[in-house]
C-alpha cells in the first residue's frame, strides 16, 4: 500500500516552510531544537555563512529569536578600536574578556582622521562609528559594515549616538547637528535638527524628531564619554545655558528629557545597571560616584571606593578614569592618555576585595590610539539598512 506523505509545516519566526520546499535539505531529518543548539556551539562567523545551506536555515539564523539567544549564550568580549590621525593601520579587535591573550578577531576599517568620539558604545553586538556626515554600522563578528544614507543638515558637525530599543526590538541611531570648532557653556548656540535612523526600518531614512529641551553637547575635548545606553534610554553630558545636565533620550517613545546633575562631572558610566557619573580616582586609588536612582524625581546617591594596592597597579605617569562595572560586577579602571602600548587596565572585585592588572596584547602602529569597550557579545545579525 502506498503511502501518502503529509504535507507538515515548520513555523520560524511567522514564516512557514513546508517540508517539501526544503526537501533537498540533507539536514531536514534532524530536530530543529538540536539544530538550535548546533548553531549556538559555531563560531559567530561561520554561523552567519550557513545561511546558505538552505531556505531553512537561513530563516532560523537571520531570525530574531535565534539572535536572542545566541546573544545570551555569547560570553563578553574585548572590543579595541585602533585608529587616530595619520595612522593607516586602523581596524577593530576583539578577544575574550576573561583572557585578553586568547581568542583575538581583527576587522580592519576604512583609515579616517577619528577622534575617540567618533565610536559609540557597542550595543548587543553591533557597534557605530562616525566618519564626518557620514555614519556607519558594523558587526565586528561577521566582518559586515553598513553605510547609512548620509545626514541631511544646513550645519557642518554633527553627533550621533548608538542605543537599542528592547521594545521594539530595534537598533536606532540618534544624530543632531552642532557648531563645529570652540563651543562655551554661556553660547546660546544649542544642538538641532534632532533626527532618529531606524536600523531595519520600513522608512529606510533620517527622521526628524521633536527636542523640547534645548541642550548643546560639549565640542570632544570637554567630554570624557560620548554616552551610553541602559534599558532603551540614551543617556549623555550637555549644557543648558550655563548649567551641566544630563540628557536622557528614550528609544521608545523618542521623548528628551533633562536631568540636573549633582556635581558637574562630564564622565557618565554604567554602574550595576544605572546611569551614574563618576570622578578622577585619586593618587590613593579613591573614587567617588553619584548614581541617578530615580530619574523622575532626580533623585541621586553617593557612593566613594577605594581600589586597594592602588599605586602598585598603576604607572603614575599617566591618569585614569573608572569606566563602569561589567556584567559579572567587577569595577574597570583604564588609562585616560594615550597612546598605551602595551595596552591595559585594572579590574576590581568588590565582593573580594582583589584589584589586579590586566594586561591586553594589541597590534598596530604604536603611535595609534586604543579605544576600549567592555561587555561586547558576539552577534550572528545581518544588519538591514
Amino acid at each position: 500500500m502506498r503511502k501518502v506523505r503529509r504535507k507538515e509545516t515548520i513555523r520560524l519566526n511567522q514564516q512557514c516552510l513546508t517540508k517539501k520546499e526544503d526537501e533537498n535539505d540533507p539536514f531536514s531529518i534532524i530536530p530543529l531544537d538540536l539544530i538550535v543548539e548546533i548553531l549556538l556551539k559555531v563560531p559567530t562567523k561561520s554561523v552567519a555563512s550557513l545561511v546558505f545551506v538552505s531556505r531553512k536555515w537561513l530563516t532560523l539564523i537571520r531570525g530574531k529569536d535565534f539572535i536572542n539567544l545566541y546573544l545570551s549564550r555569547s560570553s563578553p568580549r574585548l572590543l579595541l578600536a585602533v585608529f587616530g590621525n595619520n595612522v593607516e593601520e586602523q581596524f577593530l579587535q576583539t578577544c575574550s574578556q576573561v583572557d585578553p591573550s586568547s581568542d583575538h578577531h581583527r576587522l580592519d576599517i576604512t583609515p579616517h582622521k577619528d577622534d575617540l568620539d567618533a565610536f559609540s558604545p557597542p550595543i548587543r553586538g553591533l557597534f557605530c562609528r562616525q566618519m564626518g556626515s557620514k555614519i556607519m554600522i558594523g558587526n565586528p563578528s561577521t566582518g559586515q559594515l553598513l553605510t547609512l544614507p548620509r545626514v541631511k543638515t544646513t550645519r557642518r558637525g554633527i553627533l550621533s549616538l548608538f542605543g537599542y530599543d528592547p521594545v521594539n526590538d530595534v537598533y536606532k541611531v540618534l544624530c543632531m547637528t552642532i557648531l563645529q570648532g570652540r563651543q562655551r557653556r554661556e553660547s546660546r548656540v544649542v544642538s538641532e535638527e534632532h533626527q532618529v535612523y531606524t536600523l531595519g526600518g520600513a522608512q529606510r531614512k533620517w527622521r526628524m524628531i521633536e527636542c523640547k529641551h534645548p541642550h548643546l553637547p560639549p565640542p570632544p575635548p570637554c567630554v570624557i564619554t560620548k554616552g551610553i545606553c541602559i534599558n532603551g534610554v540614551l543617556y549623555y553630558y550637555a549644557w543648558i545655558k550655563s548649567e551641566a545636565s544630563l540628557i536622557s533620550f528614550d528609544l521608545i517613545s523618542e521623548e528628551f528629557n533633562a536631568i540636573k546633575l549633582p556635581e558637574d562631572i562630564p564622565c557618565i558610566v554604567n554602574y550595576t545597571g544605572k546611569v551614574a557619573i563618576t570622578s578622577w580616582p585619586t593618587r590613593n586609588g579613591e573614587v567617588h560616584l553619584w548614581i541617578l536612582e530615580d530619574a523622575n524625581k532626580q533623585e541621586w546617591s553617593k557612593v566613594s571606593i577605594v581600589v586597594p594596592c592602588w599605586i602598585d597597579l598603576i604607572d603614575i605617569q599617566h591618569g585614569y578614569r573608572f569606566r563602569g562595572t561589567l556584567g559579572t560586577g567587577e569595577l574597570i579602571f583604564t588609562p585616560s592618555t594615550y597612546p598605551i602600548n602595551p595596552f591595559y587596565f585594572i579590574s576590581y572585585n568588590l565582593k573580594e576585595n582583589i584589584a589586579k592588572k590586566v594586561g591586553v596584547e594589541v597590534l598596530g602602529e604604536p603611535d595609534a590610539s586604543r579605544g576600549v569597550y567592555f561587555d561586547h557579545v558576539e552577534s550572528p545579525m545581518f544588519c538591514q539598512m
